[in-house]
């Protein structure tokens, strides 16, 4: 989503870079392009006013102007207000600690997301060791039950019997008594959208509000429609006191407004933010990280918490043994190649890489690092076992069979057994440093790649 801003920020920064030293004068001009930069972007009008006057007060200070680095010192005062202007220093965690079921709600507009983030949400609390319940309280929309308990099969979490002929109201005051008589600590609902506000749907809200008083009141928000959202979340708080937001299709292409502009126009930190379509693409979302990754600094933090989260420990020590006791084989590289694709797609790793989305955007017309993957993926497969562990044997008639049955050519296979062999040549250096080598290649959360 945040590309194209990203890339303006640069430009500005660029600009800046330029100066030996700064004066006021190209710090008022960096900030006339930061507020075009951010209002393009479409963020809320104040949100901008109110960001471009915080950054100015600071950066024009003397410790800015007279520091050796003034323009490095700049960007950091822009990314300690992005990070604030995003929520930095509130309590973004769920409050689940009442007596149970706790019941958590989930509002917005028809189309946000609300049935798929319902899902993500309950996966979610499901690893944290909680036992939630999916209540379907969509009567309205067509299929909205059905939906949710396709989602509540693909998780394997159960979903509370809801009729469409039922009132919403009595939907959750019946689950609720459901999931305390069954041991359910969490209820998760789901409630109506429409395609825009109106009394009668925010009159039901408030009375399933008043019915189970529940813990947390998140208002799940379209990141694709812009200042449409901010706008729509203003209203919901207004009504209902909202506890947070989620942001969802966050991977898409808009600007990025509403996620710049959500948080200090309700006063209501984000949460979570949706990043996919798959039931695991829901993240927590941190103000400061988020900063880094708008203006390009990459988010290491969070790659290693997929690694870990993706990478079971007990797989990657079966993995090292192996390299262990049978040396760096094909067959090993693609367990190594399937335990990174448990983190997500290879591209929105590299994003998180400070300076990896930039030598991206130069590799435009390049094959994507994904399409790569299943690429090696597919020539791997086409091997026999015996193959895979020892790919000396691989003559000429062998690599046409392999490059046949992958749907690749034959210089497909070669450049991968040359690359293969270069880096089978690095494991052995690795292996002959001992154990601390190989876990160093292994890393914290198990397979890394080797090329």
């Amino acid at each position: 989503m945040f590309d194209n801003l990203t890339e303006k920020f640069d430009s500005v920064f660029k600009k800046l870079r330029g100066h030996g030293r700064l004066t006021e004068d190209n710090i008022q001009e960096a900030m006339r392009e930061v507020r075009l930069v951010l209002l393009e972007a479409d963020v809320n009008f104040k949100v901008v006013k109110d960001f471009v006057a915080a950054v100015r007060e600071r950066a024009v200070g003397q410790d800015v102007l007279k520091s050796l680095t003034p323009a490095q010192q700049v960007i950091k005062v822009v990314r300690e207000e992005l990070a604030s202007l995003m929520g930095e220093g509130l309590d973004n965690a769920l409050d689940l600690a009442a007596r149970p079921p706790v019941p958590v709600m989930l509002c917005g507009l028809q189309g946000a997301g609300k049935t798929t983030t319902c899902g993500k949400l309950a996966r979610r609390l499901r690893k944290e060791k909680r036992n939630p319940l999916l209540v379907p309280a969509d009567v309205y929309r067509p299929a909205a039950i059905e939906q949710l308990k396709i989602v509540g099969r693909q998780l394997d979490i159960p979903v509370f019997d809801t009729q469409p002929d039922q009132d919403p109201v009595a939907i959750c005051e019946e689950a609720s008594r459901f999931a305390e008589l069954n041991g359910y600590d969490t209820l998760i609902l789901d409630t109506a959208g429409r395609l825009h506000i109106d009394e009668q749907l925010m009159g039901e809200l408030q009375r399933i509000k008043a019915s189970l008083a529940p813990q947390e009141i998140l208002f799940v928000a379209d990141a694709m429609t812009g200042q449409d959202a901010v706008n729509v979340a203003q209203s919901f708080n207004e009504q209902l006191d909202i506890t947070g937001v989620v942001l969802t299709k966050l991977d898409g292409d808009a600007r990025g407004g509403a996620a710049l502009s959500i948080r200090a126009v309700t006063g209501k930190p984000i949460k979570f933010v949706g990043l996919g379509e798959k039931l695991d693409a829901l993240e927590v979302f941190h103000p400061d990280r988020m900063a880094q990754r708008i203006l390009g600094m990459g988010d290491v933090l969070s790659l290693i918490e997929k690694a870990e989260a993706a990478i079971d420990k007990d797989d990657a020590e079966a993995m090292e043994r192996q390299l262990r006791k049978e040396g760096f084989t094909l067959e090993t590289f693609r367990d190594q190649l399937q335990a990174i694709k448990k983190m997500g797609s290879l591209e929105s790793m590299l994003k998180l890489i400070p300076g990896a989305g930039k030598a991206m955007k130069q590799m435009k017309g390049m094959e994507l690092p994904d399409q790569e993957l299943k690429k090696i993926e597919a020539i791997i497969n086409s091997m026999t076992h015996k193959e895979r562990r020892n790919h000396k044997i691989l003559n000429g008639s062998r690599r046409l069979r392999i490059a046949k049955g992958s749907g690749t050519t034959i210089q497909d296979v070669n450049q991968l057994l040359k690359r293969f062999t270069e880096a089978q040549k690095m494991m052995k250096k690795m292996q002959q440093m001992g154990p601390k080598g190989l876990k160093g290649l292994m890393g914290r959360g198990g397979g890394r790649m080797p090329f």
